[in-house]
């Protein structure tokens, strides 16, 4: 059994910052990538950002300059710091893991974070 859990959400006034972190738990043998996706009401989820375990990262164009993808190997974490937070950041950030459980490489996803911008 593999969890994600996801914390560091809230409310930010545009212009603001706001650090997300996401803990793996469970059977890992190894994880390969650790991103976070968003969603917006009424939107499809997104990618925001990807770290592989080589720490190569990948941003979408919209966080580019804004948000720092990281990750803690040895702890089995990432962490997304936001900064210069806009109203259109507002969404539901999920956390999601591509890992080898022991049995087989799988996709596990957190159960989401609401981060909220102010304008």
């Amino acid at each position: 059994q593999v969890q994600l859990a996801e914390s560091g959400g809230g409310v930010a006034q545009a212009g603001g910052s706001l650090r997300l972190s996401c803990a793996a738990s469970g059977s890992i043998i190894s994880i390969n990538s650790m991103s976070w996706y968003r969603q917006a009401p009424g939107q499809q989820r997104e990618l925001v950002a990807l770290i592989r375990s080589s720490s190569n990262t990948n941003y979408a164009d919209f966080v580019k300059g804004r948000f720092t993808i990281s990750r803690d190997n040895a702890k089995n974490t990432v962490s997304l710091q936001m900064n210069s937070l806009k109203p259109e950041d507002t969404a539901v950030y999920f956390c999601k893991a591509e890992l080898d459980n022991g049995k087989y490489v799988g996709q596990y996803w957190g159960q989401g974070t609401l981060v909220t911008v102010s304008s």
